[in-house]
């Protein structure tokens, strides 16, 4: 069931589902989040059974702006560690996940059983009604990753989610995610900000704002904490993708000419096919607009038919990172 985020009543129907230990569907400005209550390890577990998600896999946890949210952060971590302060005022709500050391005795079953969490405050105000409410009702935090079958693709709306699983999910529809990708994230549970996930938020943006560089898993001496979204393979359609450079891409289809089928193309440059059945889509120069249309375009290729996805190779600039990481995970797949 389809329930309008804007709607006040609406939103306390879903945050008394969610207090009750049941799963709801609801917005982020990165992607849609599948919720339950993250001091709930019971209904936590709910979200690792619909997903297919390995159980050891850790979830972020959710949490409201304001007094409410800094009540949240304190429950499920211990102290943050300066820079970890400096990054949540600078970033928070909006697109930045922070790992940093778990209280005891809370959140264990979102943690996929480490000593670390993620937390991350949305700034999506139909996501941030929802979590008020929660607090409201005693609910601290939602742990949410995307609502999406385990490796598959993100959604980025409503209707994506109901196609994922169905009439059966409580799904806050709060429009189409303005984001599109997940969010970055930075692990502050070693004494330095390590970058494991990068987003909308850039390295140079993380650095500014801490003071401090990124630094490596190498320079530490310690292994990179499990983090959502950092497995090999990920964000995958159904289709196969490839990353290729214009030339080859075009060369491919001159190649293959009339006879093309079932591919589709996403690309900056001009890209020409003799063939009827080669979907060609125009992926836009801006790296925050292709971000916003990444998971549709994959689906809306998966809808068509398509069995092979080529995509033009994003520039190797910063501000295309979070493009890339999406784009080589689901072709790794």
């Amino acid at each position: 069931m389809i329930l309008d985020g804007h709607d006040p009543a609406a939103i306390h129907r879903a945050a008394l589902a969610l207090r009750a230990g049941e799963l709801v569907a609801f917005p982020t400005e990165t992607v849609y989040g599948l919720g339950a209550d993250a001091a709930q390890d019971e209904a936590v577990h709910g979200i690792f059974k619909a997903k297919g998600r390995p159980s050891d896999h850790p979830l972020i946890v959710h949490v409201a702006a304001g007094m409410k949210g800094t009540e949240s952060v304190s429950r499920f971590a211990q102290p943050l560690p300066p820079f970890a302060q400096a990054l949540a005022r600078a970033f928070w709500p909006g697109p930045l996940t922070l790992i940093v050391t778990r209280q005891p005795g809370v959140g264990a079953a979102a943690a996929g059983g480490q000593d670390t969490i993620g937390l991350r405050c949305p700034a999506h105000p139909v996501a941030q009604a929802l979590l008020a409410a929660c607090a409201e009702l005693g609910v601290p935090g939602l742990a949410g990753p995307s609502a999406n079958r385990f490796g598959r693709v993100s959604p980025t709306t409503a209707a994506h989610v109901a196609g994922e699983f169905g009439e059966g999910l409580l799904i806050v529809d709060g429009g189409p995610c303005e984001v599109g990708i997940e969010s970055t994230i930075v692990d502050c549970s070693r004494g330095a900000p390590v970058l494991l996930r990068p987003g909308a938020i850039t390295r140079e943006q993380v650095e500014r704002a801490c003071g401090e560089r990124l630094h490596t898993r190498e320079e530490l001496g310690l292994p990179d904490p499990r983090a959502s979204g950092t497995l090999e393979s990920h964000y995958a359609p159904a289709a196969k993708v490839r990353l290729m450079e214009a030339k080859a891409l075009q060369t491919a289809l001159d190649v293959l000419g009339a006879q093309a089928a079932h591919i589709a193309v996403w690309a900056r440059a001009p890209i020409r096919s003799r063939s009827q059945r080669v979907h060609l889509r125009r992926m836009p120069d801006d790296a925050a607009a292709t971000a916003q249309q990444l998971f549709a375009v994959l689906r809306r290729f998966d809808d068509e038919g398509a069995k092979l996805i080529w995509i033009e190779t994003p520039p190797d600039t910063p501000e295309w990172e979070g493009v890339r990481d999406r784009l080589q995970r689901a072709a790794a797949a």
